[in-house]
């Protein structure tokens, strides 16, 4: 009957959709899970209707920019809204894991393994 949904393990979002976080920061000062312990952090309008794992279990955390992915670490997806005639996803997440710079640029590797042109670092 024409219905969409997408099943996600990513929670893949840029600034403006309202990824938190600072590379050049993190680069500099690393952050940790332990900083943003009770924080939660609003997303809004991620194209298409998307579901995503429920706590306890993880969704890969990415910040886009500019087409290129970055993987920050884990998070737990808290909160889902549906925007049925926009076809957009917004909802609330925690952090749950930050990974190392070094583990950043080995998670593209890992977990992506796809289109070496889509990793942050190349």
């Amino acid at each position: 009957m024409g219905s969409f949904i997408e099943m996600n393990d990513t929670l893949r979002i840029n600034k403006e959709q309202g990824f938190p976080l600072d590379i050049a920061k993190h680069l500099n000062n690393q952050y940790k899970a332990e900083d943003f312990q009770n924080k939660v952090f609003d997303f809004t309008d991620k194209k298409d209707i998307r579901i995503y794992k429920v706590p306890p279990v993880r969704n890969f955390l990415v910040e886009d920019i500019g087409g290129k992915w970055l993987y920050w670490g884990l998070c737990h997806i808290v909160e889902i809204k549906h925007d049925y005639i926009n076809k957009t996803t917004s909802g609330k997440f925690k952090i749950i894991y930050i990974n190392s710079p070094k583990e950043m640029k080995d998670a593209f590797h890992l977990i992506h393994n796809t289109n070496q042109n889509d990793n942050y670092f190349q």
